[in-house]
């Protein structure tokens, strides 16, 4: 199994992570995404002092891919530190979706211990919503 993949993501998803700007929660998160074509986009959480305003790393992220013509989410690694996984919050879940499908991986990832869990999306989130939906 190549392994250069998921580490280009893990070391794309640090530098973002180091980049965050969360002067307010104090819990930095980093992301990068695989698209379909093998290009690597990451985004780190933006806070906001109208914390409603900020933006999530996942959101940045897909964005960035999506602004420059990737259309699918192969993998995307979470990156932080917490005494629990780091998972995706809802919305970011829905905005996964969007660009995702079956076989689409997400990594939680500890800066400090490594990975820590990968799941594929229906274990995130289950009779999800998608554009087929509609």
């Amino acid at each position: 199994m190549n392994k250069e993949p998921i580490n280009n993501l893990i070391k794309s998803a640090i530098k973002a992570y180091h980049n965050a700007y969360a002067p307010y929660s104090k819990f930095s998160v980093g992301a990068a995404v695989l698209d379909e074509n093998g290009s690597i986009y990451n985004g780190c959480n933006v806070e906001n002092a109208a914390y409603p305003s900020g933006s999530c790393a996942e959101e940045q992220a897909i964005g960035n891919m999506i602004a420059n013509g990737g259309k699918l989410i192969r993998e995307i690694v979470i990156i932080g530190i917490s005494d629990k996984l780091i998972t995706p919050c809802g919305a970011c879940r829905q905005r996964i979706r969007e660009f995702s499908d079956k076989d689409t991986i997400i990594h939680i990832h500890h800066i400090e211990q490594g990975l820590q869990q990968s799941f594929k999306l229906d274990e995130l989130l289950p009779y999800s919503f998608g554009p087929e939906n509609l």
